[in-house]
């Protein structure tokens, strides 16, 4: 065995990360040696309150450590101009690029009947029972990846709105095919946002 027992544990932790390989586990985990006791505990702490303190908005399903989330909460932004995502990472990617200042809907998942997830599975009825209490002219904004659950969603989404006077969009497809939301460049998430179209 190359590490102690203890250390491959680590290295087994750090693995259970995204995007984290048996190489950058292993140096994180070596790192986390060089610590002092007190950065340890810090980092402990930190990871268990995140845990123990954030949930969904209940309002727009997106992260938060209070009942209803900042940008929920916040009276400056338009609600009746509702980007609808995935998930929380989305929201992120698009509060980073500054540029959107309307409202935000998590779905948490997308409709994919080959996994079992569907429309009941997913944030959808609370968004009904959004736009049927919001205000007239409201545009919902779909900003979900461009893959077979993403198309899926879309199109359930705007049949539920076809006979209500709501504008249903997209982002624009400039967006290549199958790449995640939250992997975007705030730019070509700007100009995705900015070029959205009505869907037909």
């Amino acid at each position: 065995m190359l590490y102690p027992a203890v250390l491959n544990d680590s290295i087994s932790s750090f693995k259970k990360l995204p995007g984290i390989g048996e190489k950058s586990a292993e140096r994180y985990a070596l790192a986390v040696l060089e610590l002092s006791e007190e950065d340890i505990a810090n980092f402990v702490h930190n990871i268990q309150e995140c845990k123990k303190q954030l949930h969904r908005c209940k309002i727009c399903g997106h992260l938060t450590d209070r009942e209803i989330c900042s940008i929920c909460d916040d009276s400056g932004r338009k609600n009746n101009l509702i980007c609808v995502v995935e998930d929380y990472k989305s929201v992120f990617m698009f509060e980073k690029s500054g540029s959107f200042q309307g409202k935000y809907h998590v779905l948490n998942g997308l409709i994919s009947p080959i996994d079992g997830v569907y429309p009941e599975d997913i944030n959808i009825s609370s968004l009904m029972s959004r736009i049927d209490e919001s205000d007239k002219d409201t545009e919902i904004i779909l900003a979900l990846k461009p893959s077979i659950e993403g198309e899926t969603t879309t199109l359930y989404i705007k049949k539920l709105f076809e006979n209500k006077k709501i504008k249903v969009s997209r982002l624009s497809y400039g967006i290549p095919m199958g790449v995640e939301i939250d992997y975007l460049d705030s730019i070509t998430l700007d100009r995705a946002l900015l070029d959205r179209k009505e869907i037909s």
